[in-house]
């Protein structure tokens, strides 16, 4: 029987693998350099860092392992919003998304052994206009310090998202649905 490895230091990537009923799975954190590729569009970006993460935690533990590694992208026109360094930038990236759609891209790697499949998911997400007091108390919770774009949609800056198209979990970091297919590709059955 393989081993499932999550290569991930995101909780709410856990959280979303056991809700599709993947309980006994390893966790290994990958030690990649997380900078974007010069003039990458986000899934590219998004993929690639996937894809780092998959073979970084693959050269670590070799052997029949089901390993499967993500990374999210927010993007406005094609410019990426990463994770903020700072309450400073946290208010720049959600007072930039005040009011308009943005995409949330996550790229996402299933390697089993010598199978490697790179896929992508995309979501449109629309901001309802936010106000200076709003988005200072969302900073102030501490949420958008660990998150793409600045924020978590299964927190409070639920109370900010007026519309989405598209997969909702692939807005909290991992599409279950593209997941689910690329498992049963590689020989795992969910159901």
């Amino acid at each position: 029987m393989s081993n499932i490895i999550l290569a991930s230091k995101s909780p709410r990537r856990r959280e979303l693998i056991e809700k599709i009923g993947i309980i006994n799975y390893k966790i290994v954190e990958p030690d990649v350099d997380e900078s974007t590729l010069e003039g990458a569009n986000p899934w590219q970006t998004a993929c690639y860092l996937a894809f780092k993460k998959a073979r970084d935690v693959a050269a670590r533990f070799p052997g029949d392992n089901i390993i499967i590694a993500a990374d999210t992208i927010v993007s406005i026109d094609g410019n990426t919003l990463g994770k903020p360094s700072d309450e400073t930038e946290a208010f720049a990236m959600l007072n930039l998304m005040s009011g308009i759609w943005h995409e949330v891209v996550t790229g996402i790697v299933v390697r089993r052994e010598t199978q490697e499949l790179v896929e992508y998911e995309s979501t449109a997400v629309k901001f309802r206009e936010l106000t200076i007091r709003e988005i200072e108390g969302y900073i102030a919770t501490g949420s958008p310090m660990d998150k793409a774009g600045g924020y978590g949609v299964q927190d409070m800056a639920a109370l900010f998202v007026e519309r989405i198209e598209g997969d909702y979990y692939n807005v909290m970091g991992l599409p279950l649905h593209r997941l689910g297919l690329m498992l049963r590709e590689v020989g795992i059955e969910l159901f």
